[in-house]
C-alpha cells in the first residue's frame, strides 16, 4: 500500500521466526474496515508500538486463495443466516514464500475462531481434490460434510502487512488491493480503497491498536472476504444480511472523497 510505505520503513522488524509466538491460532478475532487514508493516519499513530512482519527484506505480502463450498453454498448460507457456528476451507497460496496450505477454519458460539492447516503441494491450489492428504485432513476436521461434494467456488487476491505489539500478546493484518473472482459465473469484483484489518489476540487484552482505532472513530464491522466477494460477484445469492454490509463499504468508499482532515468513522 504505496499510502503508508514510507512509514512502514519506520518501523522495527519482525521475522517469520519470531512471529511463531504469536500464532494465534485460537483466538477473538474484531475486524474492521477504513479506507486506505485513514489508515496511513493509523499507522503515523500506532508506528512506535508494533513491529512489521518482514519476509526477504518485503513488509508488503500477497496472498492467494481458493474458497470451497458444498454444490448448495451451506458455507456462505449458514453465515448469511447468522448462524454463529460456522465453517470456511480453503486452499492459500503464501505468495512471497511459495507455500500452499489446505486450512479450515471454525467459529464456535462463543466467537472464538480456531484454524487448522496442513501444508500441501501447488497441484491442491488447483484442485482441492488432488492430493489424498486434503482428504484425510478436510474428511477429520469437516466430518458433517461429504468431501465429494465441495465446489471451487471464489478466489480472492490481496497483500498483506502484518503488525505485531512490542509485548507480542496481539497480531494484526492488514489486507488492501482486495479482488475477487467467482469460479461459478466468470464475474470479478472488489472492494478497494478500503482496506480490511483483522485484530486477532488470546481472549481481550488490552490493545493500543484498537484504543487508536477509536480515537479515529474507526469501529468494528464484522466482514467475510469469502461471502462479500460472493455476494459482490453473484447477485443471484440469498444476501439479505450482506446487503447492508455492501452499503456500509459504500459509503465508507464515498467518504474518502472528503478533506483528509475530517472526521471519518464507520458508523454509519
Amino acid at each position: 500500500m504505496l499510502i503508508v510505505n514510507d512509514i512502514l520503513k519506520e518501523m522495527s522488524p519482525i521475522s517469520l521466526d519470531e512471529m511463531s509466538a504469536v500464532k494465534l491460532m485460537n483466538r477473538v478475532d474484531t475486524k474492521y474496515v477504513a479506507h486506505d487514508i485513514i489508515v496511513a493516519k493509523l499507522f503515523s499513530l500506532i508506528k512506535d508500538e508494533y513491529f512489521v512482519q518482514e519476509i526477504d527484506g518485503k513488509r508488503v505480502a500477497a496472498y492467494d486463495s481458493v474458497y470451497y463450498d458444498t454444490e448448495d453454498n451451506h458455507m456462505y448460507i449458514i453465515h448469511q443466516d447468522k448462524k454463529l457456528k460456522r465453517d470456511k476451507l480453503r486452499v492459500r497460496n503464501y505468495v512471497d514464500t511459495g507455500n500452499y496450505f489446505c486450512e479450515v477454519k471454525h467459529k464456535n458460539n462463543h466467537g472464538r475462531t480456531k484454524k487448522k492447516r496442513i501444508e500441501v503441494g501447488q497441484d491442491a491450489f488447483a484442485e482441492l481434490k488432488s492430493a489424498a492428504a486434503t482428504r484425510e485432513f478436510v474428511e477429520k476436521e469437516l466430518p458433517t460434510y461429504d468431501f465429494d461434494g465441495f465446489v471451487k467456488k471464489l478466489s480472492t487476491t490481496f497483500e498483506r502487512i502484518t503488525v505485531v505489539n512490542k509485548d507480542k500478546t496481539e497480531r494484526i493484518t492488514i489486507d488492501f488491493n482486495v479482488r475477487f473472482h467467482n469460479f461459478e459465473n466468470g464475474n470479478d469484483g472488489g472492494i478497494a480503497p478500503l482496506v480490511v484489518m483483522e485484530l486477532k489476540r488470546n481472549g481481550r487484552c488490552e490493545s493500543f491498536f484498537q484504543k487508536t482505532l477509536f480515537e479515529l472513530r474507526v469501529k468494528p464491522l464484522s466482514i467475510s472476504k469469502y461471502c462479500i466477494g460472493r455476494a459482490l460477484t453473484d447477485k443471484t445469492l440469498k444476501q439479505n444480511r450482506f446487503k447492508k454490509k455492501i452499503i456500509k463499504l459504500e459509503k465508507l468508499e464515498k467518504l474518502r472523497e472528503y478533506d483528509v482532515t475530517s472526521d471519518f468513522t464507520t458508523d454509519i
